[in-house]
């Protein structure tokens, strides 16, 4: 034997010798470590040093791992024995045991998504969306982990069981970071009870969370293995309970986009229950899945197969702790169950943001939580198929949000020029009209003369060649695409924390002036994209009038209408997004440009010549339209005259 090897030999005969002392061995380690004494022995007898050290090595490992196991499982023991005096074993049954531990926690990781398990319920406490942040740059973290409650409700052995206060077992006490690309799992395990101080490891519910490196989604099983002689074999199915608190993560909450629950019906609609006040619902058919939903982010339990059933509840606490608190969620659903061996129940999970391209994705109408105006089906067309994926196409460009938006203003003003240009068109008739309508006005001044005078009107028009429905049809066709935008930009999560000009939060007012009180309805600062939409409203609204000022006489309470509108609106949208007054402001402005292109490129005297040239043509045969409006013009004269 060389020196070395003497040498290798005596350094690991200290290690052990040192390690004895400071570690004060148990008697299991005692044993261990007089096997080793031994193995050195026979090794200086053999004289094979290199195998025999490579032997000690694993046998070291082995007695150190086999002493620790014992000594783990004789405090687990012994904690059992000590807690033995406060378990309800008659009202907890076979799960006595599990009702006392340690409230750990444990991490499971991605580059998107960061989420704790607690030990307690052995369920997801907090979920942290790392991408982004709230408002005001803290982490954002979807629902109160003090306030979250996650288990299932079974029968075991006639006793009622709710696993939310019992304590799961981890089968790694490691922190799970995963890489992009790469999955990883995290098991959560309920043991029955072998004896009142030991489990039987044969028998457990475990929850198995299974997260991808780079998905939102995650798959959520729940295994019965080896529970057939505990659980009822009578239960079909298994409710599920989950409530939490959500929490503040937005500067302004959307009226028509609130936190609240949505829910999917199996094969079915999506529904939600109210997003301002308390609500709940029973859900007696089979439910696809349930959603705790913030403006623009969501937790949603999905079930690979179907709930059969559920009731859902949203609320206000009347005094909640947190001072970020929103509002309180609750859901109840029904999981098929089928008794008698070993059984899994297949769900997923999706956290992240509610941004119609993610959600798109999974097809589960999961996007159906974009407020896009789906009740009105036009408006929901024009936003899915149109606004979102130009919306998207310049994204692409890497431009400011606030350059997108007027981009994306001026090509919706090229598709609606042609219907604009009819308007005009039809405006500018009627303006070299109105001389002749006024002559017709003063040759039937009274009221009884109302039917004769219509008439004449009509006659008037139809010589002309002029309809004075046609100015009307085209701002008609224009109002679903008007609906549409003040749909969508409070509801793209695209706009949400990007800056422009003054606004820090295009998702949100912006605030040139903090008031020192509050106005009702308007609030306690100055929006300056509300003020120019506004002004500039009124603009449009003054110039609008001059065009069709014929029509309008009319009318003079529409008149007055039309100017207190956007006053009216002054209260609304100072406190909404700040993109959507921007929107309202550019169209405003196109628009501006556009009717003065428009008047300088129409000559009112061809207008007028073409309308003496129609006049002395012969006259064409009644529309069916025009027919109707008369005969209600004939019926409401002879009403008069009665």
């Amino acid at each position: 034997m060389d020196k070395n090897t003497i040498t290798g030999l005596l350094i690991i005969f200290a290690i052990l010798i040192g390690y004895s002392f400071w570690m004060t061995p148990s008697s299991e380690e005692m044993q261990a470590k007089q096997h080793i004494v031994d193995s050195i022995a026979q090794v200086m007898r053999t004289q094979d040093s290199i195998a025999a050290i490579s032997r000690i090595e694993r046998q070291i490992l082995d007695s150190i791992n086999k002493a620790k196991d014992a000594e783990n499982t004789a405090t687990e023991n012994t904690d059992l024995q000590s807690n033995n005096a406060t378990i309800d074993r008659d009202k907890l049954g076979v799960f006595a045991n599990s009702s006392v531990g340690e409230d750990k926690t444990f991490i499971l990781e991605s580059e998107l998504l960061k989420l704790t398990v607690s030990a307690k319920g052995g369920k997801i406490i907090s979920v942290q969306v790392k991408q982004f942040q709230t408002f005001d740059s803290l982490p954002l973290i979807l629902f109160d982990s003090a306030q979250s409650n996650f288990g299932i409700t079974f029968f075991a052995n006639n006793r009622i069981i709710n696993t939310n206060d019992l304590y799961f077992q981890p089968t790694t006490e490691k922190n799970i970071i995963i890489a992009e690309g790469n999955s990883a799992q995290l098991s959560m395990r309920l043991y029955a009870d072998a004896t009142d101080n030991t489990f039987n490891y044969d028998s457990y519910i475990e929850f198995l969370y299974t997260l991808k490196g780079s998905d939102y989604m995650m798959d959520f099983d729940i295994n019965f293995v080896g529970m057939d002689r505990y659980i009822d074999k009578s239960s079909s199915f298994i409710d599920l309970n989950w409530s939490t608190d959500l929490m503040r993560e937005e500067k302004t909450i959307d009226r028509m986009n609130g936190p609240t629950v949505y829910y999917k019906y199996y094969q079915d609609e999506v529904d939600y229950l109210s997003e301002t006040s308390d609500d709940e619902e029973e859900l007696l058919t089979k439910v696809k899945w349930a959603s705790f939903k913030h403006r623009f982010f969501s937790a949603v339990l999905i079930a690979d197969n179907y709930f059969l059933n559920g009731e859902i509840k949203v609320f206000n606490k009347e005094n909640p702790s947190n001072p970020r608190y929103l509002r309180s969620v609750e859901a109840t659903l029904g999981l098929p169950f089928q008794p008698g061996g070993n059984s899994t129940i297949p769900m997923s999970f999706y956290f992240g943001p509610n941004k119609f391209k993610t959600l798109k994705q999974y097809n589960l109408d999961l996007e159906r939580q974009i407020p896009l105006g789906w009740s009105l089906f036009l408006l929901a067309w024009i936003n899915k198929y149109a606004v979102i994926p130009v919306f998207n196409i310049l994204e692409g460009f890497g431009w400011n949000y606030g350059i997108i938006i007027l981009v994306l203003t001026i090509l919706l003003k090229i598709v609606l020029f042609p219907i604009a240009y009819k308007s005009y068109v039809s405006s500018a008739k009627m303006r070299v009209l109105k001389p002749e309508i006024d002559v017709l006005s003063k040759k039937f001044p009274k009221k009884e003369d109302a039917m004769k005078k219509q008439q004449a009107t009509m006659s008037l028009y139809k010589s002309a060649g002029v309809n004075p429905m046609a100015g009307c049809v085209p701002m008609l066709l224009q109002m679903p695409i008007l609906f549409a935008m003040f749909r969508f930009f409070p509801a793209a999560f695209e706009l949400r924390q990007q800056s422009f000009l003054w606004a820090h939060d295009l998702s949100s007012y912006d605030s040139i002036l903090e008031l020192p009180f509050t106005i009702p309805i308007y609030g306690d600062h100055v929006s300056l994209f509300t003020l120019l939409m506004t002004v500039s409203t009124i603009l449009y609204t003054k110039i609008n009038q001059e065009l069709m000022g014929s029509s309008q006489q009319q009318m003079p309470g529409m008149k007055t209408m039309m100017y207190l509108m956007p006053i009216m609106f002054l209260g609304w949208f100072n406190n909404y997004a700040s993109g959507l007054s921007y929107y309202y402001f550019l169209a405003n402005m196109i628009t501006f440009g556009q009717m003065y292109l428009i008047r300088k490129s129409i000559n009112e005297d061809k207008i007028r010549a073409q309308i003496e040239i129609n006049k002395k043509k012969k006259p064409k045969k009644k529309s069916n339209w025009q027919k109707r409006l008369e005969d209600a013009a004939k019926k409401k004269g002879s009403n008069l005259k009665k």
